[in-house]
């Protein structure tokens, strides 16, 4: 794959200090060990431009603690998820498998849950003698019956309900606020949401490091609602007195989370576990336009199937197989995350319903320069929209309409040009795959036609008017916070 101008600009800024820009030349060491730590770190709703590492990053933004895992580990700057809001890409990253598969197109089916007798992330590595742990937001089922208990995880701190949650109560002193769950068991806290989500798995890891282990910690951070404390909301507000109010907001949220991964890292080193964990970071969609979120340089942002809403920050770290400071642009995305875990832990990949990831290690030790020839998005029902990457062409749809839009990825990471009418033969070959690849995806689980045409788009658009004229405004509010 070409280098994308944001890799570009990335090298020099890397090269100022004073890492290596280079591709992997060490493989796998000899005396290490089999069983790796894994530990996914999963922001929510986090900027492409939110972290400081992206040298387009706005000059309110300050992340060292991010920044310093991008320096001691990989950089991939063409990593992606599998949808552009939270629930279908965590169905997706907890299986390995296109949520699609399950039926999971949208928020509201992923939110709401999928079978159980879909296998996910720990149940593969308890034969391993893995113990494993869920902190925060779950957002794939709203039932005790699928909670991270109830699906394989050891242990787990955090809430079920969808969207957000509110950073402050963790007591539900407010009914309309869902509850806190403690192994799933309703629980009274008090704190910051994003703190405490940190002291829990800190305090994990710190109970199980004699054991290989694997940490989930999924922060609802930066998500709305839109609060932080308000001694830090001011003191951005005076650093930064050009920035709005809820920009200010943002930023004092992004301090907490950085300050969290950096706790967690630092409870890695020193435990002495640090250099044997397996360790991924990323956030689950693009960043929010309600949250003032920054992607650039992409365009677009959550929600949207534009490069903004659908890439994603994405860290690799594993100090004892492989060396840090390094860049790498092939394509790859979140459905990685789990064949990459089984592949370091020895554990043999599932036949009966095979994996659309891929091991990253084989890119990582240098092995091979590409990974997917193609990558596909789809939110089904009756006017959803879709995108496929096939090289360094990308083909996409928006929610509701019907226009098809050609960009160059190598050319125009921005997707500022269309190239549709020029290419025309170019964008029947990308919609022609995504077709094929569609019909191997299961119905969506809200009973809603998977594939989008001119007549469902209309069809969609007037039941959603009509649904909207039947419900009342509270109830269209709550509606939208909890999907999303």
């Amino acid at each position: 794959m070409s280098t994308l101008p944001f890799c570009r600009a990335l090298s020099p800024w890397l090269a100022l200090g004073g890492l290596l820009v280079a591709p992997l030349s060490a493989g796998v060491g000899a005396a290490a060990p089999s069983r790796p730590n894994v530990v996914v770190i999963l922001t929510d709703d986090q900027g492409y431009a939110d972290i400081s590492f992206n040298p387009h990053h706005p000059k309110e933004v300050a992340t060292p603690h991010m920044d310093a895992l991008a320096r001691e580990g990989v950089w991939f700057s063409q990593a992606y998820i599998t949808g552009n809001v939270c629930s279908p890409t965590r169905a997706g990253l907890l299986t390995g498998r296109y949520q699609q598969r399950a039926g999971v197109y949208t928020a509201g089916e992923g939110g709401t849950g999928m079978a159980l007798s879909e296998k996910i992330f720990p149940r593969f590595l308890k034969p391993a003698g893995y113990v494993s742990a869920a902190f925060g937001k779950w957002h794939v089922g709203t039932e005790l019956e699928q909670s991270p208990i109830a699906r394989g995880f050891d242990e787990w701190y955090g809430f079920l309900g969808r969207g957000g949650h509110d950073y402050f109560d963790l007591a539900q002193k407010n009914p309309e606020v869902g509850p806190m769950y403690r192994n799933g068991k309703e629980i009274k806290d008090e704190g910051y949401m994003t703190t405490r989500l940190t002291e829990e798995a800190v305090a994990f890891i710190q109970r199980h490091k004699a054991q290989p282990f694997f940490v989930y910690l999924a922060y609802n951070a930066v998500h709305a609602p839109a609060q932080a404390p308000a001694e830090d909301v001011a003191r951005y507000r005076r650093q930064f007195p050009e920035i709005s109010e809820a920009r200010a907001i943002l930023m004092a949220m992004l301090e907490h989370l950085d300050k969290g991964v950096g706790q967690v890292v630092d409870t890695l080193k020193k435990e002495g576990v640090w250099d044997n964990t397996l360790l991924f970071f990323l956030t689950d969609n693009g960043g929010s336009k309600a949250m003032s979120a920054n992607n650039t340089p992409l365009r677009g942002a959550k929600q949207q199937n534009y490069e903004g809403g659908i890439r994603t920050p994405f860290i690799v770290s594993w100090p004892d197989r492989f060396k840090g400071g390094r860049i790498i642009d092939t394509p790859i995305h979140s459905l990685d995350i789990l064949p990459t875990a089984l592949d370091a832990a020895s554990v043999p990949l599932p036949q009966d319903k095979p994996f659309d990831g891929k091991s990253l290690l084989p890119l990582l030790a240098g092995k091979t320069q590409s990974l997917h020839p193609t990558l596909y998005w789809s939110e089904g029902g009756e006017a959803g929209g879709w995108a496929v990457r096939a090289g360094d062409w990308k083909a996409v749809v928006q929610r509701g309409q019907s226009k098809q839009e050609l960009f160059n990825l190598a050319d125009d990471p921005s997707e500022k040009t269309d190239l549709a009418s020029r290419e025309p033969a170019k964008l029947a070959e990308l919609k022609q795959l995504y077709d094929t690849w569609l019909e191997q995806m299961a119905e969506p689980l809200s009973g809603a036609p998977k594939r989008w045409s001119p007549d469902s788009a209309a069809k969609g658009k007037k039941s959603k008017e009509k649904r909207a004229g039947n419900a009342g405004k509270d109830r269209r509010k709550k509606r939208s916070q909890d999907v999303d």
